[in-house]
């Protein structure tokens, strides 16, 4: 299959696109000026069930929805669009607008990035003690771009809301100087849209500087369901698995983190025979996906998720909630809901399956879990406690929030019990009045 892609400035070419009213392909238009929007051919024959249109959860995770913007943001650039407004207009309105979305939670832009000598280290992220976050300049881009995607800012042609980098030996560098770390994540965008040639020139210096503390390598990518083809027969699918298998001859150990937010995505052959095809290069598979409002809000679908992923070799890693960005609203799901269906799904599915987490929050004190509601001296309580934090000592000790059934993030959630703050604030914001030096803590979003 020849690759061919389609944004929102040629959406309307997509044969199935007239089964869609004009409305609908307008909203695409107005919504697709503020979030990214990108599809390719395979999504459209292979995942897409145009049958149900607009209501099939794979069109939704990769077509904008109307809905996808608050009112006043829709409006104001429908109005512009409608009295025929320029270009250059339109896009100083979309780029106000994306400020408003909260475009890097989590402190991820500015309290999240290591520091070589007196040269901050772009395009890395170091959070957690033994893992370090590397963003290859040529891999901040994806096959298809999905809706809820919390790193919507890498793909808006923002500049300033952009991170990459080509800094491999600083970060080699960074390495030396902090032998705690034993991970290192490649993310995006989706490191496996560079060539196999690119994303060797990252590796084989990490491999080559023999590192002592380097165990692990991890690779996020959608590629699996978007691009199946870049595992088989794409023009260097054979050179990326002579990679994959050098990692491994190594001794370091290669995660595969692969994205999957429907069952249904696990259904074409294209997709099993790439999930066989790297896992035979002694590489691990692990799965992850966030649960979201109109796409997989249900626990027998994340059964089913979890129990097709385990009989194709795959470990279930992580149920997330939707972070606070983008389209939050559109795709959260409160927190409370959020624990019913990771309980509900989870009773149905064997140990085999009962790797995965969650639900949990990548917050900015780390990422949360919830572990459930209950009641403690009389009162209603949410249990909630860390399964990684900016300080390790937090990890898996459990806490409590007030019970409330709306609460869709750690923000919105209080401490019960009367307390007036919970266990880790105080710490967390000393920590950024002494290695920040900002009075802004972003309500620990």
């Amino acid at each position: 299959m020849d690759y061919q892609a389609y944004s929102v400035h040629n959406f309307r070419n997509i044969p199935q696109i007239k089964k869609l009213s004009a409305e609908q392909r307008f909203d695409i238009e107005v919504v697709g000026q503020v979030l990214p929007f990108k599809v390719n051919n395979f999504v459209i024959e292979h995942l897409i069930n145009w049958d149900n249109i607009p209501d099939d959860p794979l069109f939704v995770l990769t077509f904008p929805q109307r809905e996808m913007l608050l009112p006043h943001h829709y409006e104001a650039i429908a109005t512009l669009m409608k009295a025929g407004a320029d270009a250059k207009a339109i896009k100083a309105e979309a780029e106000r607008i994306r400020l408003e979305l909260n475009p890097h939670p989590a402190g991820q832009l500015a309290h999240n990035v290591p520091i070589v000598g007196d040269q901050r280290l772009e395009g890395t992220q170091h959070k957690y003690r033994e893992t370090i976050l590397f963003f290859p300049s040529q891999g901040q881009t994806c096959h298809a771009y999905c809706t809820f995607c919390f790193r919507w800012p890498q793909f808006v042609g923002m500049s300033e809301l952009k991170f990459a980098t080509h800094e491999i030996e600083l970060l080699i560098d960074y390495l030396r100087e902090h032998p705690e770390i034993n991970d290192v994540l490649f993310t995006g965008g989706d490191p496996l849209i560079m060539s196999s040639r690119h994303l060797a020139a990252y590796i084989e210096p990490l491999l080559a500087a023999r590192l002592p503390s380097l165990r692990r390598i991890r690779i996020g990518t959608r590629a699996f369901s978007y691009w199946p083809y870049r595992f088989l027969n794409d023009d260097d699918s054979d050179e990326l698995i002579r990679l994959f298998k050098r990692i491994n001859d190594a001794g370091i150990h290669l995660a595969v983190m692969a994205h999957f937010n429907h069952p249904r995505e696990l259904d074409p052959q294209p997709i099993r025979n790439a999930l066989q095809r790297v896992r035979e290069t002694g590489a691990i598979i692990r799965t992850q996906s966030p649960l979201l409002h109109h796409i997989n809000d249900d626990p027998a679908l994340w059964a089913a998720l979890w129990n097709k992923q385990v009989d194709l070799g795959c470990v279930p890693y992580y149920m997330f909630v939707a972070r606070d960005t983008g389209a939050q609203h559109y795709f959260a799901v409160p927190l409370v809901r959020a624990w019913q269906i990771f309980r509900e799904a989870y009773q149905q599915v064997s140990g085999l399956c009962r790797t995965v987490r969650g639900p949990s929050m990548s917050a900015n004190p780390g990422k949360i879990q919830i572990l459930g509601v209950t009641e403690v001296r009389g009162e209603r309580v949410i249990e909630l406690r860390f399964i990684q934090g900016r300080n390790p000592d937090w990890v898996h000790r459990p806490f409590f929030a007030q019970y409330d059934e709306h609460a869709t993030w750690l923000n919105e959630l209080r401490p019960a019990f009367g307390e007036k703050r919970f266990f880790f604030e105080e710490e967390l914001e000393a920590f950024y009045r002494e290695n920040i030096s900002t009075s802004t803590i972003e309500n620990f979003e």
